[in-house]
């Protein structure tokens, strides 16, 4: 619970001040998200902080992610310009694809770099799925464009919190069969071998 808090607290937080800040702090509606982007990126400092003091270390993509949020932030509020931060999710999709792809380049998958302890894959299963990781984040990017260019403010912020994650849960599921072909047969079998059976 406090890590899916720490996750998606701040996103919650963005949503929250986005629709309601500039109005209970007595500011002009124009205000409103860039009251937000400020409570995003004290939240999201709060949750990184509230990681480390657990003894844990968020994953690299987490803190790409966080350190663009940082930065597009502060620029955004510097220069009361939105544009900063609504292409923020643009360029790390794009920084994402890019990686992978890199990869891909070299004959490597650095999915499986990352995940290759939790998910024992073939190597063409790695490969695979990297591929379509990388087209997935290429998508994502081309969506934010659209949504943010000729959308709402409001409508991109709701986009952004409750729309990101249905699409790439939805992609993972797809993903299922991939993994099924590719995973060993005995894969998560071990521990029901380990218990022991009544009589």
């Amino acid at each position: 619970m406090r890590k899916t808090i720490e996750e998606f607290g701040p996103l919650l937080v963005f949503f929250v001040l986005n629709a309601r800040g500039a109005q209970w702090l007595s500011l002009p509606e124009t205000q409103s998200l860039f009251v937000a982007t400020g409570g995003f990126m004290v939240a999201l400092g709060v949750a990184l902080a509230s990681t480390y003091l657990r003894g844990e270390r968020p994953n690299n993509m987490t803190l790409a992610s966080a350190g663009f949020v940082f930065v597009f932030g502060s620029i955004t509020l510097f220069l009361q310009d939105e544009t900063f931060i609504k292409i923020k999710p643009t360029l790390v999709y794009v920084l994402f694809a890019g990686i992978l792809t890199f990869g891909l380049v070299r004959g490597r998958s650095y999915l499986q770099v990352l995940m290759g302890d939790m998910l024992p894959l073939s190597t063409q299963g790695w490969m695979i799925l990297t591929r379509r990781w990388t087209s997935f984040f290429i998508f994502l990017a081309v969506l934010n464009e659209a949504v943010w260019r000729t959308q709402t403010t409001d409508l991109w912020v709701s986009f952004k919190v409750f729309g990101i994650l249905p699409l790439t849960i939805g992609f993972m599921l797809l993903q299922m069969p991939l993994l099924r072909k590719h995973l060993p047969e005995d894969f998560g079998q071990d521990t029901n071998q380990d218990t022991p059976k009544d009589g």
